[in-house]
């Protein structure tokens, strides 16, 4: 080879090479083998579904920052799992969701999370704000230091973000009445 472009490696070389690296130091991370497993087979399923150019240069700097991101991916779905399964237990026996809607409210929580961190932040405050604590426009618009304008904005384009996670799930807005159990 003459002084060009250094080689790409193929998925197959990534993961015979850096594979025990990264499951490595994906367990030292997470202090778990299993789920340093499993996230180190997302990393490389993603290398397959999205493959990059990568060279030996760059492949292990690249790997870092997937594994950082899937570990707070991971972190973040296990803090939401925690807040749905603190909700459940402080509701009565009989009054608890099936277990299939337990799983499917659950999906949609962490669906609705990964919406909410990509969308700016304070859109997504304004949003939390309106409709989780149930402040008025105005109310927001105080607390984030913007016009009630900005505020009506900011929970448009929110709810545009929720309009098309909905679509994107197969969600009908009525699916949640339909079978009478509470969420």
């Amino acid at each position: 080879m003459s002084g060009g472009r250094p080689q790409s490696l193929s998925v197959n070389t990534l993961y015979a090479e850096y594979h025990g690296w990264l499951h490595g130091v994906l367990r030292r991370r997470l202090g778990n083998g299993d789920d340093a497993a499993d996230l180190a087979h997302d990393a490389f399923v993603r290398l397959l579904t999205t493959p990059r150019q990568l060279d030996h240069h760059g492949a292990r700097a690249y790997l870092s920052r997937m594994a950082r991101g899937l570990c707070v991916d991971l972190w973040r779905r296990r803090e939401v799992e925690r807040a749905w399964l603190e909700t459940l237990s402080n509701r009565p026996l009989d009054a608890a969701p099936s277990a299939e809607r337990q799983t499917a409210a659950l999906q949609a929580l962490v669906a609705v999370d990964a919406m909410l961190k990509r969308l700016p932040a304070p859109v997504a405050e304004a949003f939390i704000q309106s409709m989780v604590h149930g402040k008025t426009a105005k109310e927001v618009a105080a607390d984030l230091g913007v016009s009630d304008r900005t505020v009506r904005n900011y929970l448009s384009r929110a709810m545009l973000a929720c309009l098309r996670l909905q679509s994107r799930l197969g969600m009908d807005s009525s699916a949640a009445s339909d079978h009478g159990d509470p969420i």
